[in-house]
C-alpha cells in the first residue's frame, strides 16, 4: 500500500477586488524611475504579471490612436533639361 499527499484546503479565498484609483496607483508606483516593479507587486500581495497587465490596460488608454494611414502627396518629377 502506497502513501498518498492529501491536501486539506481549511479557508475559501477570494478574490480581490481593486478599485481604479488603487491600481492607478501602483502603476504609477511601478513607473517611478529606479523601481523593481516585482517589489512593488509583492508589497501589494499581487503578482507581477497582474501588475504588468493593468499597466498595458492603462498605457493602452492613454495613448494617442494613431490612424492606419498617413496621407501622401505625390509629386511628379520634374527631369533636367539636358535629359530630354
Amino acid at each position: 500500500m502506497t502513501k498518498q499527499h492529501i491536501e486539506v484546503i481549511t479557508s475559501v479565498e477570494r478574490r480581490r477586488h481593486w478599485s481604479r484609483e488603487e491600481k492607478e496607483r501602483l502603476v504609477a508606483a511601478a513607473l517611478e524611475p529606479g523601481t523593481v516593479v516585482s517589489d512593488v507587486a509583492r508589497l501589494a500581495g499581487i503578482h507581477v504579471s497582474q501588475l504588468f497587465r493593468w499597466r498595458k490596460e492603462f498605457c493602452q488608454i492613454s495613448a494617442p490612436s494613431l490612424p492606419p494611414f498617413v496621407p501622401m502627396i505625390v509629386v511628379p518629377i520634374t527631369r533636367p533639361s539636358w535629359r530630354r
